[in-house]
């Protein structure tokens, strides 16, 4: 007989006791013994959070040395993932305290939950909970893909009752749905921001969720608004440009909180940003997205970088009277609104299967 199950997980947690499995600094990661409510799968892809998967790689360029070969460093970064998993049960990384989550397939459903999901053994799915919170277990790593933030590995997982997932469309590479629905909460969320007349500014906005961004944005804002992306590097300029979602695109590349603040008041002469969405994946860019927001107006920080601390005293230390929401990546329908979106837009799809399938 199959042992009972706390709904969140809270069985899981060794240490301290009495958290959730996210907060928590150790969970149980056997999968030796499956509780009645908990789903096992053996996982296929971890998909990391851009901003986790920059910093991971940062850190094994150093620990790999300046000569260090490109293959070396994915060596670097293997043993990082595998000390996260052995320290703490789960893949949260230990800098920026983000995760990503998981491709795979459903092994086992727990006695409890038999009839009472939409799923049975062998569906493949993405889950959409994140790996800061989900026991896991790596055996082995196959290939890194560093541009597209995935890592295809050999190893199990387990999904609480409480977690949500996505099955896997027909109508798609996997892993193309898989990208998409690592960011659904970002889109998702600017449907419900986003109104018709307004100037909205995505920072980001040629990354994944920046993309998605755009397209949602442009939607919801209609002739009379105003979409404004802002991009990182001439490159990611150049695909938003290319995309034709923004009405205006420019390039941030280098640009400190105060040049930004100042293209942004010369694109808007001087009436600056009813919503702005910061999708930047490195960290310091809380008040790059405050500066260029009106008072009263919305900054929705989806960046998994973003410091709350640094947010909100830096809005106060300058009189920003704004409304932040942090970026809760999950709304109710994000999965299939965001897939939607990619089979709406035949050139937002083309990108992503070029860049992510």
């Amino acid at each position: 007989m199959q042992p009972k199950g706390n709904k969140y997980g809270v069985h899981r947690v060794l240490e301290p006791k009495g958290v959730l499995p996210q907060p928590a600094n150790k969970i149980d990661n056997n999968m030796d013994v499956l509780y009645d409510n908990e789903i096992l799968i053996d996982v296929q892809t971890l998909n990391v959070d851009s901003a986790s998967f920059t910093d991971i790689m940062n850190y094994a360029k150093e620990q790999a040395g300046p000569n260090a070969t490109k293959e070396q460093v994915l060596e670097e970064v293997k043993k990082e993932m595998l000390l996260n998993v052995e320290l703490q049960g789960k893949h949260r990384n230990r800098r920026t305290g983000s995760g990503g989550m998981l491709l795979g397939k459903v092994e086992k459903i727990g006695d409890a939950l038999k009839g009472k999901i939409d799923l049975k053994e062998g569906d493949r799915i993405a889950t959409l909970v994140s790996l800061s919170l989900t026991p896991l277990r790596i055996d082995s790593f196959g290939e890194i893909r560093p541009e597209i933030d995935q890592v295809d590995i050999k190893g199990k997982a387990i999904l609480f009752e409480s977690g949500i997932y996505a099955k896997i469309p027909d109508d798609m590479p996997e892993k193309l749905a898989l990208s998409a629905l690592d960011v659904a909460g970002a889109p998702a969320q600017t449907a419900k921001l986003c109104q018709y007349g307004q100037t909205v500014v995505i920072l980001g906005a040629g990354g994944k969720s920046g993309m998605l961004c755009c397209y949602e944005a442009k939607k919801r804002v209609g002739v009379t608004g105003k979409v404004i992306g802002i991009a990182n590097s001439p490159k990611s300029t150049q695909r938003i440009k290319d995309l034709g979602f923004c009405d205006i695109v420019e390039s941030a590349a280098g640009m400190t909180p105060v040049q930004v603040y100042e293209l942004v008041e010369r694109l808007t002469n001087g009436k600056m940003a009813d919503v702005t969405i910061n999708c930047v994946n490195v960290p310091d860019q809380e008040m790059t997205a405050v500066l260029v927001t009106k008072d009263d107006g919305i900054v929705y920080f989806f960046s998994m970088a973003t410091s709350f601390t640094k947010a909100s005293l830096g809005a106060e230390g300058i009189g920003s009277d704004v409304n932040m929401i942090m970026g809760n990546g999950y709304t109710k329908g994000h999965a299939e609104y965001t897939l939607q979106e990619l089979r709406e837009s035949p050139k937002l799809r083309k990108i992503f299967e070029e860049l992510y399938a």
